[in-house]
Order: structure tokens, then C-alpha cells, then sequence
């Protein structure tokens, strides 16, 4: 069965750091573009960033240069290395591969 579990979540204060990580069971993970969402209270869940199965990766604009998405495929892991964090970066991160859901983490920013 496959299986993605997030890790890494937490509070931080504004301008902090947090790495998110995402490890995957089973053989979904070397064969396919893994993604990071998020959703915030009362919000829909919205793409933050993804990477291929090859390594090419992609943020969106509202955290592009503060957001770095890879992959260790060898290790079936992924990560989110968030930097300068922001309040409305609060919101529960998950991780997206092959179909499968995590079950997210939380990530809060106070100001």
C-alpha cells in the first residue's frame, strides 16, 4: 500500500525557517512528480510547489525565492525548505505523490 507521511511541521515567528519532509512507502515515489500543498483555515487547498521525477522543480509565484522544493529518490523522501516565513504561510502542508495524500502538518507563522 502506498503511503506518504509528512514530518517537519511546527511554530515558527515570522522570518524563521522550517524543512518539511515527505517519505513515501511503496514505488510511487521514483516514478512520479511529487507536489507540496497547503490549506489554510477556511481556504481551499491550494499548490505550493512541485518537482518531477527527474528533479525539475517549480514554486509558485507567492513564495518563489523562499521556497525550495527537492527530492532524494534514493531515499523515497522529499522535502520543503521554507525560509522568511510569513503569518499568511500558516496552514496545513501536505504532500502530494502518484494519487496519494499525506495526512499533513501543521505549520504556524506568528508575527
Amino acid at each position: 500500500q502506498q503511503q506518504l507521511v509528512e514530518s517537519g511541521g511546527g511554530s515558527v515567528q515570522a522570518g524563521g525557517s522550517l524543512r518539511l519532509s515527505c517519505a513515501a512507502s511503496g514505488t510511487i515515489f521514483r516514478l512520479n512528480t511529487m507536489a507540496w500543498h497547503r490549506q489554510a483555515p477556511g481556504k481551499q487547498r491550494e499548490l505550493v510547489a512541485s518537482i518531477t521525477s527527474w528533479g525539475l522543480p517549480n514554486v509558485v509565484d507567492s513564495v518563489k525565492g523562499r521556497f525550495t522544493i527537492s527530492r532524494d529518490n534514493a531515499k523515497n523522501t522529499g522535502f520543503l525548505q521554507m525560509t522568511s516565513l510569513k503569518p499568511e504561510d500558516t496552514a496545513v502542508y501536505y504532500c502530494y505523490c502518484g494519487g496519494v495524500w499525506g495526512q499533513g502538518t501543521q505549520v504556524t507563522v506568528s508575527s
